[in-house]
């Protein structure tokens, strides 16, 4: 005999594994649009073919159609599923159009979302957790809807972070009160329901042969805030490092009007198997992304298990990520701070420049993308010391490479006999 929770239990497996694969499928081809076609709408006007005309979806619902930095970094369900669905949403019900609702009076009410949705988290029923659980992907809709809502108001394509401004805040504010609802839910549920040491889930029919576990000691609830504050402060770190490197490669590959020549080098940094790597690591680790796994341990009713088996490794993989990220920061740098140095990866190239010049040109880089306000004129903003550290930086490597190709012209009077 079957018993009925086997035929739940394989149906979500299942979707889960359908859905995986649908994420590989759609990475797959993420990358061969990056590799293919132009990544600029300016480009397209150069006689290369273009992406929108190869795909058979609609743009206005195709996420493969205006690729950012952002949206590589976006975790697999809020580009492949939200990001279309929300299009949908607002061309059925032109909830953009609506004047009164604003993309900060949509973060609010998600905060509201999430604190019903903690609620029913709270609950001792398996079937009001997983209510819960339905309601915070909604809250994560609404997330999504906001930003769209703005971006169709402002007529920007793509999904872009505008740092720095009131809605930036506000999203990232609402977000912070949605995920602590969430973590506070998650607590009283597991202080309420303590799970047991030796625990093995019961047999789910009569007739089944699994022997039942017997009950050892209960877990304290002192050792549930700890899984509970260790998963947290995940979060907490992947957020910063996430929006972190959000605004730093905005700023490298998107910021500012550019030379055709500087266009190109962003480009092909854009289209380098490293960046696509980092990018893809992103969408795994990302806060987003831990917050659905939390939500599909609270709905298969495997959380304490979840919480158990990430409370140290998770952080080992968020530090290995971040550590990587840190290194192709630096070689991105690197690349975009020298003029005659276009390849990422062709160190022959970069033979010809002294080592402590690059060295210290990387580092001006970053400096000036995090202080470059504090160097720049009052009138001009931090960007105008930012592009004046880049260009010291060229002239700098530029000397040292012409020095060493032409060790005769150094200087230009020769001592007497």
């Amino acid at each position: 005999m079957v018993c009925p929770a086997s035929h739940v239990s394989k149906l979500l497996l299942v979707l889960l594994l359908s859905l995986l694969l649908f994420y590989i499928f759609m990475d797959f081809n993420l990358y061969l649009r990056i590799q293919n076609y132009p990544l600029e709408r300016a480009s397209e006007d150069n006689g290369t073919q273009s992406y929108r005309d190869v795909t058979w979806l609609g743009c206005n619902i195709n996420p493969l159609c205006d690729v950012t930095v952002k949206a590589v970094l976006l975790d697999h369900t809020n580009y492949y599923l939200f990001a279309p669905l929300v299009t949908i949403v607002d061309s059925i019900f032109e909830i953009s159009q609506i004047h009164y609702i604003t993309p900060n009076s949509i973060s609010v009410f998600h905060v509201f979302v999430a604190i019903l949705s903690a609620k029913c988290i709270s609950s001792d029923s398996l079937a009001y957790r997983r209510i819960g659980v339905v309601l915070f992907e909604l809250r994560t809709f609404l997330d999504d809807l906001d930003g769209h809502v703005a971006r169709v108001r402002k007529n920007v394509k793509g999904e872009r972070s505008e740092i720095g401004s009131t809605g930036y805040y506000v999203d990232g504010v609402c977000d912070a009160l949605g995920c602590a609802a969430l973590m506070i839910g998650a607590f009283v549920f597991l202080k309420n329901n303590p799970p047991r040491r030796g625990y093995m889930q019961l047999p789910t029919c009569s007739d089944s042969k699994d022997a039942a576990i017997v009950y050892k000691s209960k877990v304290t609830s002192k050792k549930v805030s700890k899984k509970l504050s260790c998963f947290a402060a995940q979060l907490l770190l992947s957020s910063m490092a996430w929006n972190r490197y959000i605004a730093l490669y905005q700023e490298m590959l998107e910021g500012g009007d550019v030379s055709p020549a500087e266009a190109a080098r962003r480009s092909e940094v854009f289209r380098s198997s490293f960046f696509f790597l980092v990018t893809w690591l992103w969408r795994v680790v990302n806060v987003h992304n831990m917050l659905h796994c939390l939500l599909v341990g609270i709905f298969c009713d495997k959380l304490w298990e979840l919480l158990r088996n990430v409370q140290y490794v998770g952080f080992a993989v968020l530090l290995f990520v971040i550590g990587i990220t840190e290194v192709h920061v630096r070689e991105v740098g690197m690349v975009l701070a020298h003029k005659g140095f276009s390849n990422i990866y062709d160190r022959s190239r970069m033979a010809g420049a002294d080592r402590s010049v690059r060295a210290e040109a990387s580092r001006s880089y970053l400096i000036g993308q995090s202080g470059g306000r504090r160097d720049g004129d009052a009138g001009a903003g931090g960007g105008g010391g930012i592009r004046r550290q880049v260009r010291r930086m060229r002239e700098q490597a530029e000397n040292q490479v012409h020095d060493r190709r032409h060790p005769a012209a150094r200087n230009d009077v020769r001592p007497s006999p």
